[in-house]
């Protein structure tokens, strides 16, 4: 089957999910983008940050870039990728041995030819879990002890029983807890515990998945006009004043987050075998809510909004319209939402601007012009959230995505 570019199908009649050029384009992209990240691997698990040319950028290597590359290329094995099999391997070594502690446990947020960060980041230990969970489900002989291991570290060190959910930052010798609390590690506990679940059966994983939901979905997202608020106090309290790191702690609410929300609870909808009725609402609320304040006039999610709902930084990147295409394929699927237009423009919009089709990867920042800039982010800093963008809607199902993707290739 040809495959045939998003630009090219908008006047096919039937729906995109259903179509085989679009599933052949889809897989296209990912296998370009599985081939171009190959190239971050630099020997013995080392992994290099990329430039739009695919050559290394040098700087220290952090957690959250080697599980996340772990984590796309077991999912490129599902999807027949032989190759990924190597970078799983050497990242899977280097995060047992480079990133892990081993005298007083969790794993340093970056290291380079020692430790360059030791702080112990609830985020990054949640792609630890999301790696050896992807892993597991991929063969890797190593996987139970390493989702053994994190699991660990992440009961004794991160979860907070009383509130139900995970805190933040640690000091390298566990020492110091930071008094900041965020959503952001949270949700990424909530993907990395979903995938866990579907990777070994164990019940707390979906229970502690499900308790966050109830605090930011349930509970907080409706209070806020589906906008949750990205940072809190101590007491998890809303800190509306707060703004730290502005690629991972802008003020004020993310939309890109909303939409990665909805995906995530209509995974957890299935998994649970769909008895929560309220939950394919509350994605679609999500989506909705998004897609109204934060789509711009020239296409691309603007990054931040403030409580009121209005622009607050309008940067346009990458994985915001990716994360959309994820979450607006499972509302689809699940017949919550009749947005078969917007699933579209997102892909069109990706397609036209973004996507590298010459020589793989997305790229991650588009200036006023929409053509790409290097602001916030150097080179091509990341496969995970563009090679989701293709293989989310190209799966089978909305839950156990490896093996919706082998279904898929079984026909």
């Amino acid at each position: 089957m040809d495959p045939v570019a998003p630009r090219e199908m908008l006047e096919v009649d039937d729906t995109w999910l259903e179509n085989p050029h679009h599933h052949a384009w889809l897989r296209e992209d990912a296998e370009r983008q599985l081939r171009f990240f190959l190239a971050s691997l630099k020997g013995r698990g080392r992994f290099a940050v990329l430039d739009h040319a695919g050559q290394p950028i040098p700087g220290p290597q952090e957690l959250h870039t080697t599980t996340r590359l772990i984590h796309s290329y077991s999912l490129g094995l599902s999807l027949g990728f032989a190759e990924g099999a190597d970078m799983v391997d050497a990242g899977m070594g280097f995060v047992w041995r480079a990133h892990r502690d081993a005298k007083r446990g969790g794993f340093f947020h970056a290291v380079r030819s020692g430790v360059a960060d030791g702080t112990k980041k609830a985020y990054g230990h949640m792609f630890v879990l999301l790696a050896a969970a992807s892993a597991k489900r991929a063969g890797h002989p190593e996987a139970d002890r390493l989702l053994a291991d994190v699991a660990e570290v992440l009961e004794q060190r991160f979860w907070d029983e009383g509130a139900g959910l995970f805190v933040e930052d640690w000091s390298e010798d566990w020492a110091h807890l930071d008094k900041y609390r965020g959503m952001n590690a949270n949700m990424h506990a909530t993907e990395a515990h979903l995938a866990a679940y579907e990777a070994t059966g164990e019940a707390l994983f979906l229970v502690r998945a499900g308790r966050l939901i109830d605090v930011f979905i349930r509970r907080i997202a409706p209070r806020y006009n589906w906008r949750i608020p990205e940072h809190y106090s101590e007491r998890w309290e809303v800190d509306r004043g707060y703004e730290g790191d502005p690629v991972f702690r802008p003020a004020g609410t993310t939309p890109g987050h909303s939409v990665e929300w909805a995906r995530l609870v209509l995974q957890y909808w299935d998994l649970r075998g769909r008895v929560d009725e309220d939950l394919p609402e509350a994605a679609r609320c999500l989506v909705e809510e998004a897609l109204r304040l934060a789509w711009g006039r020239r296409g691309g999610f603007v990054y931040t909004l403030d409580f009121d709902g209005q622009v607050d930084r309008n940067a346009r990147y990458w994985w915001p319209v990716c994360e959309g295409i994820g979450a607006i394929s499972a509302l689809l699927k699940t017949g919550t939402f009749a947005g078969e237009e917007w699933y579209r423009r997102l892909w069109a919009f990706g397609e036209a601007h973004l996507v590298d089709q010459a020589r793989g990867g997305w790229y991650p920042e588009l200036g006023a012009d929409d053509r790409p800039v290097e602001g916030q982010f150097k080179g091509k800093p990341d496969i995970y959230h563009a090679l989701q963008a293709d293989l989310l809607p190209l799966a089978k199902g909305v839950s156990r995505l490896q093996d919706g993707l082998e279904a898929r290739l079984k026909g």
